[in-house]
């Protein structure tokens, strides 16, 4: 008993506060955390996209193509002095790409 007359807990116990117990399985995997990544940062990318005004700036374009296809994203604005610029691979920009919406800005860009 402590001072106060509450029970103390052993040294190297601990409470975890507000996480659920994940399935451990495959959470090491580095296959798995690489594409998880991935595709948190392409919804990041669409979301951000898609939420843009027309104030907000977008760009891609190839910058690397031998050994792999390399694209660089860069959404800009200017009127905050903001700018995000990330590297995609060929299919992480196919998946990009997928949404029509980001499609059709990106052809809206090109004419």
């Amino acid at each position: 008993m402590g001072m106060l007359g509450l029970r103390m807990r052993p040294p190297g116990t601990f409470k975890l506060l507000g996480h659920a117990r994940r399935n451990t399985s495959g959470a090491m995997d580095p296959f798995t955390l690489c594409d998880d990544r991935s595709d948190r940062i392409v919804n990041s990318l669409r979301m951000q996209i898609l939420e843009g005004d027309e104030e907000q700036s977008l760009r891609i374009r190839q910058i690397f193509d031998d050994p792999k296809e390399v694209y660089r994203v860069e959404i800009a604005r200017p009127d905050q002095g903001y700018q995000r610029t990330t590297l995609l691979d060929r299919d992480a920009l196919e998946e990009l790409l997928a949404t029509d919406d980001i499609r059709e800005l990106v052809l809206d860009q090109l004419d």
